[in-house]
């Protein structure tokens, strides 16, 4: 609905300014949409905005209000406000399953996210790539894009070098129901100890790094047990916050194919190179001041010429490439964006994020001083277990720990993604947790609210007479889901719908506030029913696609 009338907005702009660009723009409280076209047509027609304005809106009436949509003009803005036929039909819409989806696309998407080192846990600076990529992922899915979702995994990099010498030397032992990735963060951090007291160890970690690259069947061996009890460990953590990919790709591949050696080989040739032992690409004239190292004296790869041949294999494969990197990545991030295009390679867009820290600080798997994703999720789920025994001590155990689970992991993953990518954040337990204010256990309790009301209603009739402030004002803000889904895909911004669901939460709950639903009668009562349902719809979409549990109960 909301696209339909977009639509002829900007067509109608386009009739009477002969202008495709239709300068449209969210109003606020003053009206449903506006325009700043006459600023931008002042120069061309000699003429003060205001003035362009207000003819505007004089050509326009005649065009919009038959198909009800009124046009004001407030100084130099044109404001556009909806009509009942909208309300109607966005109410109408929001009642079917699915609401909120667009029309399926073409063009293939790749989003690469996580892709942490498997030399140990995730970690609270981790989730948020975690958490930002999916909830990316799940947006363009129901923005329509066919997509694929990868974890890159660095399975021969000397990190993972350290730890397997660890594992072949050190003879630490599993403990009893040890997680996998914890078991190996162990034994990473003693072998690391071991490596600062005795540097002699170095040497042979060198050997198992160029062993691997010649693909020695014992080293490769050595290095794949300890990456796959990592990555299935790392793999149940991201169970645990509903994140989902569909492909692991290991890093190795792409040195037993030979699709490394190919892209060195082109990329020897280039102008940028030099090849004095170390191979490296100059790239100051895009502004970089340290060389690009693709191999190292001794002839073994770094991580960046892996790196290439493995967006050269996604660029192959997907129309549209996004990586989600944490801020310490941005040199690699730009030399990787810069180095691509003279292979004559598409380079990937890049979602950089800021960290999120615990008030505690912050966190090095090598020292052994991080705080796991696992002992965040369990400390908030215990939290969230008394919290909801403080609110229905009359539910049984099982059905409490049940909803502390739901709410726990939808209040990290809002309290991470409601921060705009570029801004660092302190998770907040006591914020996170708040079931009053702006947060994943406020929009899950508006749903189940909206469930509650529906249950005890029993049956009805769909009626579409509304006629109060708080009606109208909750069907227009359910109209614009699907508008946002498509920024959130257009922008790469995530944020924009956590707050969407939080504004549609508090108009929801203002509306149930001073409008009586179940007290009220006839047709009022069956159209206040309708608009409850088609709310409860949305919330649920909108909660689901932030990667959070729509509960039925709380």
């Amino acid at each position: 609905m909301y696209y339909t009338v977009y639509n002829e907005i900007r067509e109608a702009l386009a009739v009477c300014t002969g202008s495709e660009e239709a300068d449209l723009t969210d109003a606020g409280e003053h009206a449903d949409l506006a325009s700043t076209v006459a600023f931008r047509l002042a120069k061309v027609r000699k003429m003060a905005p205001v003035r362009i304005a207000a003819e505007l809106a004089e050509e326009l009436r005649p065009i919009l209000e038959s198909r009800d949509v009124f046009v004001e003009a407030t100084g130099p803005y044109i404001n556009f406000r909806f009509g009942m036929s909208y309300v109607q039909g966005a109410v109408r819409a929001a009642l079917a399953p699915g609401f909120g989806a667009l029309p399926v696309k073409t063009e293939r998407v790749c989003i690469e996210h996580t892709s942490a080192n498997p030399n140990g846990p995730l970690h609270v600076g981790h989730i948020r790539n975690s958490i930002i990529g999916d909830s990316l992922a799940r947006a363009f899915r129901k923005a329509g894009y066919p997509l694929e979702v990868e974890y890159y995994i660095n399975d021969m990099g000397r990190q993972i070098a350290i730890v397997s010498w660890g594992f072949s030397h050190l003879g630490i032992d599993r403990r009893e129901n040890e997680k996998a990735d914890h078991y190996v963060a162990r034994v990473y951090i003693a072998a690391n100890r071991a490596l600062e007291a005795d540097p002699s160890i170095k040497e042979e970690i060198e050997r198992r790094m160029a062993l691997i690259e010649r693909g020695d069947p014992e080293m490769v061996i050595a290095f794949r047990k300890v990456v796959d009890l990592c990555v299935g460990g790392i793999r149940e953590t991201l169970a645990r916050l509903n994140v989902t990919h569909d492909r692991f790709v290991r890093e190795n591949d792409f040195v037993r194919n030979h699709h490394m050696q190919g892209v060195i080989g082109r990329l020897k040739l280039l102008p940028e190179a030099q090849n004095d032992g170390t191979l490296s690409l100059d790239l100051s004239a895009f502004g970089f001041e340290k060389e690009y190292v693709i191999r190292r004296s001794d002839g073994t790869s770094v991580y960046a010429a892996r790196d290439l041949a493995y967006h050269e294999w996604k660029a192959h494969n997907f129309d549209v490439v996004i990586d989600v990197l944490g801020a310490d990545h941005k040199l690699i991030g730009a030399q990787l964006q810069a180095t691509l295009p003279l292979l004559g390679v598409l380079p990937p867009e890049i979602v950089h994020f800021e960290f999120v820290s615990l008030p505690e600080g912050s966190m090095s798997t090598r020292a052994g001083t991080f705080v796991s994703a696992d002992e965040l999720i369990d400390e908030v789920t215990a939290r969230a277990f008394d919290e909801v025994t403080v609110r229905r001590p009359e539910l049984p155990e099982d059905e409490r720990r049940d909803i502390a689970r739901s709410v726990a992991v939808g209040a990290i993953r809002y309290d991470i993604i409601r921060v705009s990518p570029e801004k660092s954040t302190v998770f907040d337990w006591k914020e996170a947790l708040n079931f009053e204010r702006q947060s994943a256990p406020y929009i899950q309790y508006a749903h189940a609210r909206a469930s509650s009301i529906l249950e005890k209603a029993g049956g009805y009739e769909e009626a579409f007479s509304f006629a109060t402030d708080h009606e109208i004002r909750l069907a227009k803000q359910i109209a614009r889901f699907p508008r946002v889904i498509e920024l959130v895909v257009t922008e790469r911004r995530p944020h924009l719908l956590s707050i969407y669901a939080r504004e549609l939460a508090d108009l929801f709950n203002t509306f149930y506030r001073y409008d009586p639903v179940l007290k009220s009668e006839g047709e009022t009562r069956n159209s206040r029913l309708t608009l409850v349902r088609a709310a409860q719809n949305t919330l649920k979409e909108a909660l689901e696609t932030l990667g959070i549990d729509a509960l039925g109960s709380m």
